[in-house]
């Protein structure tokens, strides 16, 4: 990881098409503009994270559906 001190105006450039600002500190707060390309996506770190974990819930069956099933397959045979 790169770390880097920046003041408000000064700008970090990620490759050739993304610049990130320093727009305004307040205490504890930061506030930076990204500037990307639309074929860019720019996503909050957490915002991902709660994501992911949604997408885990709805790909994996309750155990008791599971179950459920199981036992409908082998009433049938």
């Amino acid at each position: 990881m790169l770390v880097l001190s920046r003041r408000v105006g000064e700008s970090v450039v990620i490759g050739d098409s993304v610049t990130v600002t320093v727009l305004d500190v307040r205490g504890d707060v930061v506030r930076i503009g990204i500037d990307a390309p639309r074929s860019v996506s720019v996503n909050r770190a957490e915002l991902l994270a709660e994501l992911e974990s949604s997408n885990r819930a709805a790909a994996s069956p309750a155990e008791e559906t599971v179950s459920a099933l199981a036992e409908q397959l082998r009433k049938r045979r």
